[in-house]
């Protein structure tokens, strides 16, 4: 098979086109720029901008699988309006040109923040109520429209799947991510306080996995949350010194202050890129946390994640491993 793969140069995309390439298929990633995670890597490359939808059109040409991982994540609101642009014009744009270029099946990425995490009672599944409310951040509300305006084109006649990542986490972390920076941080001694609150934690090579079932297993138009386990933040830390082999123990600042600091460290973030800022909407994920069922994934799927533990060890065996190469 031919498969394309957009936003393939990010974290997730690295862990997805490597298993692609394992199972010997032809991968098209599309993306602005190669990043370092395809280094190396026997792939076709297409500079295109998701917002071109012909640009799209035109390297998704003979592709039998579209994989639409290209969104910008954002935890400082979005100033510029690129963060609505590129989650849902750009999921738009991906889905009409999929239907264009006659792809055989689509896979969006979207994330367990399309949902309505403030207002659940009780476990997040499929059915769970949408992140719809202006109240919410505006990452979250742009992915749940993301996935409305990919609905649209389903109902044109797009055979497509969503998918509906946790916090992702994991190996294969070139950039690094927000959280490949935090675990990082916790190694190199730079990060002893952490926050309240946590999230539900996810492998990357797991939801690349579940991407592939759902690409070949998946009914169409339909959502499958890809989730791991949850972790607190104190906990995640914790864990992480302990495979380091560190007795330290992390300092807990109280949420109280968190918050009074989480307009500061907007501007902060906003001004400097910094991963270490603690933000409004950063804090608002780590409040509101509920747990996160991927039982319909494991039923229909047969995805089955990780232990947690597992995939901290992989992500400091992986870098150090690089660091080694790059001596």
């Amino acid at each position: 098979m031919i498969v394309a793969v957009t936003g393939g140069s990010g974290h997730l995309g690295a862990a997805l086109v490597r298993a692609l390439l394992g199972r010997g298929h032809v991968v098209r990633v599309v993306d602005l720029s190669r990043g370092p995670g395809l280094d190396g890597l026997d792939v076709e490359f297409v500079a295109a901008d998701v917002l071109d939808r012909g640009a799209l059109k035109a390297a998704f040409a003979g592709v039998d699988t579209v994989y639409h991982l290209a969104a910008k994540i954002s935890v400082v609101g979005d100033p510029d309006g690129s963060v609505w642009r590129t989650n849902v014009v750009g999921a738009r744009n991906a889905a009409v040109a999929s239907l264009a270029a006659d792809v055989g099946r689509f896979v969006h990425t979207s994330s367990v923040h399309a949902f309505d995490l403030e207002c659940i009672d009780g476990m997040v599944d499929e059915d769970s109520p949408r992140a719809e409310a202006f109240r919410l951040p505006v990452y979250d509300r742009s992915k749940w429209a993301g996935e409305q305006a990919v609905q649209a084109v389903v109902a044109r006649g797009l055979d497509a799947v969503i998918v509906n990542p946790t916090g992702v986490i994991g190996p294969l972390d070139f950039a690094p991510s927000r959280m490949g920076a935090v675990f990082r941080g916790v190694r190199d001694h730079h990060l002893r306080f952490v926050v309240p609150g946590g999230f539900d934690w996810v492998d990357v090579r797991d939801v690349a996995a579940g991407m592939i079932a759902a690409a070949d297993l998946g009914r169409s138009g339909r959502n499958y949350l890809l989730s791991g386990s949850h972790q607190t933040l104190r906990d995640l830390v914790a864990m992480a010194l302990r495979v380091l082999g560190s007795e330290a123990r992390p300092v807990i600042v109280p949420m109280l202050v968190a918050r009074a600091w989480g307009p500061l460290g907007t501007v902060i973030a906003r001004k400097t890129g910094s991963p270490w800022a603690l933000t409004t909407e950063s804090l608002h994920a780590l409040e509101n946390d509920p747990p996160v069922s991927h039982a319909r994934a494991g039923a229909e799927l047969g995805y089955v994640p990780r232990p947690t533990e597992q995939t901290v060890r992989d992500i400091y065996a992986w870098a150090a491993g690089r660091e080694r190469r790059d001596e």
